[in-house]
């Protein structure tokens, strides 16, 4: 599993374990970018909101999608199975991969049985989650993102942000500045429109010099055995039709039952992530086209193993529109890469514990349980629920941080105990009452730094209550 990474103005600091506060810290020290990259994805919420008011049975839809992925989940080897059936009967080569290195050597081998070497690739979180492009770049494979996002977190380096807008935590400047350096762009130039022509005529290049395509897949249909991937920009459409090698890299997760099914994600999937009616291209895949080949691997990584989590299998349900990072305060202020996941936000703080529960442990505390995310899931994830899940689940196998268990470890023996209770908060009392500002606000208590303690009252209430029985006085 690769390192977290921290995001700074110019440098990535790898860590073994992902402190999310001190990575966001990072980020939130740009005050002009923290405020314009929260501005940018409330828009997009507020966007998500005018979409979904729009349809009259949009509560409806939410139940119906749910209610659809639970029962998929619920009996998901056998739709497996006969989504296998179907798609082998239909001409599609069909590969397992129980991991990321599994799925990752399936896709190298192919390429080279095929004498491939140079790639062009459509967006795919799973992939990224895989580590894909670095492992086939090993291999001798020019590797391109074809997605405009995507090209442009490849070509600076970068790791993507979000799921469903990658560099959202560029400036159309920084942009301007990276094409320039990449592409020989004019400098200074950061006109979106220019910038982005500049993009398309680069790319056009490299789909036609292409030996092998590479897409994501957003459904998959067992009773049909063909899926579907959805795009804005048409990139996957063109890759896949003028190379004569299609791969699709699936989550066993992304399969439905029936085609009628369809419809309801699809009404769903766009209006939540972007607030559009529909994807702009919804590209069905069914079958090879003579002289062609399609090669679908069907990826688990650790999906099974949370399915068999009763609590949070329900995380399991995602269909990857992003709007409970849209949505979510510590994630438009925090940034992406504060997450050290693949997949950051709400979602990823119940789905990256699953991977790893050491690794990730902080990420379910990175949220203030205000319960929007759960609100505007498209498939009623009850996320701020599993948030306050994974909390306990935590705590049961004891991967907290020293100093956290011990400070609980106190609040548990002060709170159980009501006389020790009453006496400290007395003690305390006295203490704030008569000790000097200094002692309470300092630099080791990083509580106080953005706070003020309430001007302490006269009296408690337990004293005023015992005091007066509770009666007005």
């Amino acid at each position: 599993m690769s390192s977290a990474v921290v995001e700074s103005d110019t440098e990535f600091v790898a860590l073994p374990v992902i402190h999310h506060a001190r990575a966001a810290a990072a980020f939130t020290s740009d005050a002009a970018r923290t405020d314009w990259h929260d501005e940018s994805l409330w828009l997009v919420r507020k966007k998500r909101d005018v979409a979904a008011a729009a349809v009259p049975e949009w509560e409806e839809l939410r139940a119906l999608a749910s209610a659809v992925k639970e029962h998929t989940l619920g009996r998901l080897d056998e739709y497996l199975v006969q989504f296998e059936k179907n798609a082998t009967e239909n001409g599609v080569h069909v590969h397992w991969a129980a991991d990321a290195d599994e799925h990752n050597r399936i896709v190298a081998q192919i390429l080279r049985e095929r004498g491939a070497r140079r790639l062009v690739k459509s967006k795919s979180m799973l992939t990224e989650e895989c580590g894909l492009n670095g492992h086939l770049e090993a291999d001798g494979v020019e590797v391109v993102d074809t997605d405009l996002g995507e090209r442009i977190i490849q070509l600076a380096g970068d790791t993507p942000s979000h799921i469903v807008m990658p560099a959202i935590h560029y400036k159309k400047e920084e942009i301007g500045t990276l094409f320039n350096r990449t592409m020989g762009t004019q400098e200074g130039s950061a006109d979106p429109q220019y910038l982005t022509e500049a993009a398309r005529a680069d790319l056009r290049k490299r789909f036609f010099a292409a030996d092998a395509s590479l897409t994501g897949v957003n459904f998959a249909v067992a009773e049909t055995g063909g899926f579907v991937v959805c795009t804005n920009e048409g990139n996957a459409d063109l890759g896949v039709h003028l190379a004569p090698i299609h791969i699709a890299s699936m989550g066993i997760e992304k399969l439905i039952p029936r085609a009628d099914d369809l419809g309801i994600f699809l009404r769903l999937l766009a209006r939540s992530a972007t607030g559009q009616p529909l994807t702009v291209y919804s590209s069905h895949f069914h079958a090879p086209t003579p002289g062609r080949e399609i090669h679908l691997v069907l990826v688990d990584n650790g999906r099974s193993e949370q399915l068999g989590r009763e609590a949070f299998a329900a995380g399991l349900k995602c269909i990857r529109c992003g709007a409970c990072m849209n949505t979510c305060p510590v994630y438009r202020r925090s940034g992406g890469h504060s997450y050290g996941s693949t997949i950051p936000g709400p979602i990823g703080s119940i789905l990256a514990p699953n991977r790893d529960m050491k690794k990730y442990r902080e990420l379910p505390y990175a949220s203030t349980l205000c319960g929007s995310c759960t609100d505007v899931c498209p498939v009623m994830i009850d996320i701020h629920e599993q948030l306050y899940a994974w909390r306990q689940e935590e705590t049961r196998a004891g991967v907290q941080p020293p100093f956290k268990r011990l400070s609980m470890l106190f609040a548990g023996m002060f709170l159980g105990r009501p006389r020790l209770y009453r006496l400290g908060a007395r003690l305390m009392r006295f203490a704030l009452s008569r000790l000097p500002r200094s002692a309470i606000y300092n630099r080791w208590n990083a509580w106080g730094r953005e706070r003020e303690l309430p001007q302490l009252p006269e009296e408690s209430f337990r004293d005023w209550y015992v005091r007066t029985g509770g009666t007005s006085e």
